[in-house]
């Protein structure tokens, strides 16, 4: 008797591929979408305490585009701002499994939130001089942003997912 499933290089057979292909898909679209709004419920709700709020205003105080609302706003005024658009986008992206344009609009916030967070990379000091500066990234502020880059990532796969629904949709 032959075998007739096909074994790659690495030794595993094509059939086996292709069903953990199918599960890692599945489990993408699930931590994408899921994990970045249970991030951003959560940021969101810890942007209503004081401490979140102070913690941040460094941020925004060198920010040009977060200087005036936070003088307009206050410390808190602004984080609490920041913490509905933070809760909105997540209900949007969790909408979005169902309804694929309220799902692009939840990703646009979110790539426009971390691209606009990821500045603060450039506004705020964030590079550790005692290493000799750039590339070492400061643990209180560096570290702290750029998880952002992956955020991103999510938000513009989970844009992609809307988008390829909504074309779906259309056929």
């Amino acid at each position: 008797m032959t075998n007739t499933a096909t074994t790659s290089n690495s030794g595993i057979h094509s059939s086996t591929a292709n069903q953990l292909t199918h599960i890692f898909a599945i489990a993408e679209n699930i931590l994408l979408r899921y994990g970045l709004a249970l991030l951003l419920l959560w940021f969101g709700g810890m942007k209503f305490t004081s401490y979140e709020a102070h913690g941040i205003m460094g941020l925004e105080a060198n920010s040009p585009l977060f200087r005036p609302l936070l003088a307009a706003l206050g410390v808190q005024g602004l984080s609490n701002v920041l913490g509905v658009t933070e809760i909105t986008t997540a209900l949007l992206l969790i909408a979005g499994r169902f309804f694929p344009r309220v799902g692009l609009a939840g990703s646009a916030i979110g790539i426009v939130m971390f691209l606009t967070t990821l500045s603060f990379m450039i506004t705020t000091p964030g590079w550790e001089p005692s290493l000799g500066g750039f590339p070492a990234l400061s643990s209180s502020i560096g570290q702290f942003l750029i998880k952002d880059v992956v955020l991103l990532g999510a938000s513009v796969y989970t844009a992609r997912q809307s988008l390829a629904a909504i074309a779906a949709n259309q056929r």
